[in-house]
């Protein structure tokens, strides 16, 4: 199956648009986990087991697994074999924002998709398509295209004027008109900026759009909804990641976040 109809199947079949950030941190494992063989894929294991009927995708960000050392790859991957040996259907999204020159390029590809065996990857436009050609070229994968990110410094450039429009807008203009030639591509949108949000759909279309900053980092889920979804009520991956690893109850938090996302995806269809 390709990589963008798993998403929408398995959203679909959860009724979720929600995508867990499985950022792990090695400092931040509860200490029941700490004496495991792998803690950080013990503690995965826990969270995904908690939260598996309330998402339609996880997203590690490779950066926290990287840092923790050859131990911490070993979790990301032993993470990734078990969901595709228990959770098949669930999409998944390397954090890796990969972005270089085409040799380059083609090795983050191959790593990302064929060794680690992830869905999706999250990429950046700065060096223009040839330099994503090794992963836009795989249409049985996601391409996930950084647009316009939630970040207080992202205006610095991304809303640089540039014929008329800020910089982000040629970006997602591009992806739609040229890059999505295989129908595999997808925009990252901040949950902080939902007016460009909203923009960002009617340059897209129907196209999905994997929206980071809810949560901790405070952007409201019904400006987010409101602005986000799709002509169907959907095309969103809503993500949220310290506000549910590490609340008290991540199921509840998973389960509150996702029905919250629900309410606004229903006042839409009214």
């Amino acid at each position: 199956m390709k990589a963008i109809a798993k998403y929408r199947r398995r959203a679909k079949r959860v009724n979720s648009l929600l995508c867990l950030g499985l950022d792990s941190r090695s400092g931040r494992l509860p200490s029941r986990f700490l004496q495991d063989e792998h803690p950080i894929f013990s503690f995965n294991q826990h969270i995904l087991q908690c939260t598996l009927e309330s998402i339609c995708a996880v997203k590690p960000n490779i950066a926290f697994y990287e840092a923790a050392g050859a131990a911490g790859l070993r979790s990301l991957r032993f993470t990734i074999e078990w969901l595709r040996m228990t959770q098949p259907d669930l999409f998944t999204i390397c954090d890796a924002k990969r972005g270089d020159i085409g040799s380059t390029s083609a090795a983050y590809a191959r790593a990302i998709f064929d060794d680690l065996g992830f869905d999706a990857v999250t990429l950046s436009p700065w060096l223009g398509r040839d330099a994503l050609e090794p992963f836009l070229e795989r249409d049985d994968k996601a391409c996930i295209i950084l647009c316009r990110t939630s970040n207080p410094g992202a205006g610095e450039f991304q809303d640089l004027e540039a014929g008329g429009r800020p910089l982000w807008q040629h970006v997602a203009r591009a992806v739609r008109e040229r890059w999505n030639e295989r129908n595999n591509c997808m925009l990252v949108m901040g949950a902080t900026r939902p007016a460009e949000l909203g923009q960002a759909r009617l340059l897209a279309g129907d196209m999905p759009i994997l929206v980071p900053g809810v949560g901790a980092q405070g952007g409201d889920i019904a400006a987010v909804v409101r602005a986000g979804q799709d002509s169907q009520g959907g095309g969103l991956l809503v993500n949220a990641a310290r506000s549910i690893l590490y609340a008290p109850d991540p199921g509840e938090a998973a389960r509150m976040l996702r029905d919250d996302i629900n309410r606004e995806r229903m006042k839409g269809s009214v």
